[in-house]
């Protein structure tokens, strides 16, 4: 018989997309590794299952421990498959911007949530950097995560998003494009490509408001780039360490406005149904095009679900209020 003896067996191997419609006028093949088929719904469960084991084989996570986290929502709902399969507290401290329904998801499956505000500096006390990381040291028993400088991020993604890439486009991948946030994603994969073939470009796609690209361009951490965006799940106002600008070949930014439109086009016009981070990478790979040949395979990755959304991209007077329509 064939089954998976729990659901973190599901993590992984997800499937490869082409891109019909809306990269028609693109000279190459675009295809999407599509990891909502993960069971939390997102590319994150790949690398919080890796970094809890990586906690446990270190002493790190220990049997009735409680994991506790700062996360956009994706990640803390890996870290809680992981947490009720192998009989964990789960803890997540998720900011204001974020969609109502990652909040409610996150209780739904057992976490405690505690929402801070967006618009605080990231040593702020109330910022969910700094949040994450009081509760850590206040509970006891608790491990604090840390996805933004936690170097088994990037080594779930080089250990299994990289190899699938690799192994799905028969080795002709050309150009990696994705969303940056914590870095782990692009980071892992980026250095598994280049160590297949080192001529295979990395591109982020970063949002207005985040200091990746003028970081990566001057190497200089600019706090006039830092303000309020509304694309979730990309971008920072700080340097995480699993952000390897050496394997980055370069940066595009995408508005909130085309992250959003290009969301719900992806819904309309391919079927997929998609979260906000998603609109943003395919635009970016639209802002690209001038870098691709007719005999390139571009390679997007999408993070996760539009169920996660339904209530701001996928709602109509939200859109309507933001201006996005």
């Amino acid at each position: 018989m064939d089954y998976a003896k729990d659901i973190l067996g599901t993590i992984g191997h997800t499937p490869m997309v082409r891109i019909n419609k809306l990269t028609a006028g693109l000279p190459c093949l675009v295809l999407a590794k599509y990891e909502t088929f993960n069971p939390g719904n997102s590319v994150k469960d790949r690398m919080a299952l890796t970094m809890v084991e990586d906690a446990e084989a270190r002493g790190l996570l220990k049997p009735g421990g409680t994991i506790v986290e700062g996360t956009s929502g994706n990640t803390g709902m890996g870290l809680a498959l992981a947490a009720i399969v192998k009989g964990y507290r789960m803890i997540c401290v998720i900011n204001d911007k974020q969609s109502r329904e990652k909040i409610d998801i996150l209780r739904a499956v057992g976490c405690q949530v505690h929402v801070c505000p967006t618009d605080v500096a990231p040593e702020d006390p109330r910022s969910y950097y700094s949040t994450a990381k009081r509760l850590s040291e206040e509970i006891p028993g608790a491990w604090y995560v840390n996805q933004y400088d936690n170097p088994a991020n990037t080594r779930a993604h080089f250990e299994s998003t990289g190899p699938e890439i690799w192994e799905q486009t028969d080795g002709r991948v050309t150009h990696f494009v994705v969303g940056v946030g914590t870095g782990g994603t692009i980071s892992g994969v980026g250095r598994y490509l280049k160590s297949q073939n080192p001529d295979v470009k990395i591109w982020g796609v970063d949002t207005y408001g985040s200091v990746f690209k003028k970081y990566h361009e001057t190497g200089i951490f600019d706090p006039e780039e830092i303000y309020p965006y509304i694309t979730e799940g990309i971008g920072e106002d700080i340097l995480p360490q699993n952000v390897d600008f050496e394997i980055i070949d370069g940066f595009t930014k995408v508005t909130d406005r085309d992250a959003a439109v290009y969301t719900r086009r992806l819904a309309l016009e391919e079927g997929m149904f998609l979260g906000n981070s998603a609109g943003a990478a395919i635009k970016g790979v639209l802002q690209l095009q001038e870098h691709f040949g007719p005999d390139d395979v571009v390679v997007v990755l999408f993070h996760d679900h539009g169920s996660r959304y339904v209530n701001k991209i996928y709602n109509d007077d939200w859109m309507w209020q933001q201006g996005f329509l």
